[in-house]
């Protein structure tokens, strides 16, 4: 299970790129979305795409807006149980097996991690 931890494939590397990716994409979208809203002379007419501004109203329940007797009464609450999962870089280094480690040179653990 070791020999996956360098692999670039590895899903937890991947789940983590796509989600890099993803923010990307979010943050592009909010810079185009705030210039469409904002400034009347962005082209609404690509090559394939046509832009349009549509509002809409709808009527939505807000349940900060009940009494708080009502609001805090546990009659009306219920738990909810969510699972994520959650990304973080980790030392390539620790995912050598020990005897690796053990026989690494002292700064190898500086190179792998200068470059990334």
């Amino acid at each position: 299970m070791f020999h996956h931890c360098f692999d670039p494939r590895a899903p937890a590397d991947e789940l983590a790129q796509i989600r890099a990716q993803i923010a990307r994409l979010r943050r592009r979208e909010a810079e185009l979305r705030e210039a469409y809203l904002t400034r009347p002379d962005m082209p609404c007419l690509g090559r394939w795409t046509k832009v349009e501004i549509v509002t809409s109203r709808r009527k939505v329940f807000e349940p900060r807006l009940l009494p708080p007797e009502i609001r805090n009464d546990t009659a009306f609450q219920r738990e909810k149980v969510t699972r994520r999962l959650q990304t973080s870089p980790h030392e390539p280094a620790s995912c050598l097996l020990p005897e690796l480690v053990a026989e690494a040179p002292a700064d190898a653990g500086q190179r792998l991690v200068s470059s990334r």
